[in-house]
């Protein structure tokens, strides 16, 4: 089986667009949305869009929650305010956790869409975060950066973050799932054109945004650093 791993999307629609023409040629026969898909400048075209990929599975994640709830925030406050009651329906109708061939996929843990695991996260601390698990690969995402880690005989892979990410370069960063063994991804596509599609947009914060999460990004490390101070 091969699966396309999406994670925190975060309405950043040109993003995700350009990995779903990637996948023209992959062809997965499953494409797993993993989480924190639409809290962004794009709500409402994110969640239309990832709705019209065929043999989707869609997992929860903390901002879809929060978008649901309308919970006010920089992030999800005004996206909250966008979608409509059959995107927020759909919302409401995400899953914890989705398995295929023997990879678990969920958001952060199978069990809670918050806690978090970074790169800096020990061994220890990451595989009590991650909980009981029976199977033998776990896909995350929710700190946008990605890693391939093996704690003890549980293999943990964050795919990363197409909207979002925490890395050493901006992109789209996804994983490929084939017959159980993920492969590390990122997609380039043209940043400034996203740009002009997000400034108007009429998000409070999207200049900051593009110019701190979309033209430039912070790095893992710094992004991890962030998380573990409020552990």
């Amino acid at each position: 089986m091969i699966v396309a791993a999406l994670y925190d999307v975060h309405g950043n629609a040109p993003g995700l667009e350009a990995i779903l023409a990637e996948l023209e040629d992959v062809r997965p026969e499953v494409v797993v949305f993993g989480g924190d898909l639409a809290a962004g400048a794009l709500p409402r075209e994110t969640i239309a869009l990832a709705r019209s990929v065929p043999n989707a599975r869609y997992v929860q994640g903390n901002a879809d929650r929060e978008m649901v709830r309308g919970r006010e925030g920089p992030i999800t406050g005004w996206p909250s305010t966008q979608i409509d009651d059959d995107d927020r329906a759909f919302l409401s109708s995400l899953e914890l956790a989705v398995v295929l061939d023997d990879v678990l996929y969920c958001h952060a843990t199978p069990y809670d869409d918050e806690p978090f695991i970074t790169v800096l996260t020990t061994d220890e601390v990451a595989r009590k975060t991650i909980g009981e698990i029976v199977h033998p690969t776990v896909v995350i995402g929710h700190t946008h950066s990605q890693f391939d880690r093996q704690l003890g005989d549980l293999r943990l892979v964050n795919a990363g973050s197409v909207g979002m990410p925490y890395e050493d370069a901006p992109g789209a960063y996804w994983a490929l799932v084939r017959d159980g063994e993920p492969e590390l991804r990122r997609t380039g596509y043209d940043l400034e054109a996203a740009a002009e599609r997000i400034r108007p947009t009429g998000w409070p914060i999207a200049e900051d945004w593009v110019k701190d999460n979309l033209l430039t990004v912070h790095t893992a490390r710094d992004a991890a650093e962030f998380f573990e101070s409020q552990r």
